[in-house]
């Protein structure tokens, strides 16, 4: 069974919606960073942590198999899509389990 790795990069607001969509998918493993800084490369604001950029960034990867990434990849966007100042992605890679 193939298995993607899905980096998911977002503002610190969305911590929450972003747990709520792991656990619905039933996504248990995870590893997750906080105080990413960033800036997305659209129109995002810089997310810095900073006193001219105070909002900061986290991100969360987890490994899921290749029939649930384009659930997570839907349910990411639409969640960007709520709230698109806030900003959130998604990428994923092939994982190799050896």
């Amino acid at each position: 069974m193939k298995m993607k790795a899905a980096f998911i990069a977002y503002n610190q607001a969305h911590v929450e919606e972003v747990d709520d969509i792991l656990t619905q998918l039933s996504i248990r493993g995870f590893t997750r960073w906080n105080d990413v800084q960033g800036r997305g490369t659209k129109d995002g604001e810089p997310h810095l942590g900073t006193h001219a950029w105070p909002s900061k960034n986290m991100a969360t990867m987890c490994v899921v198999h290749e029939n649930i990434a384009p659930i997570l990849k839907k349910r990411i966007q639409a969640l960007d899509r709520e709230a698109p100042e806030q900003g959130i992605r998604v990428f994923f890679w092939d994982v190799i389990d050896v």
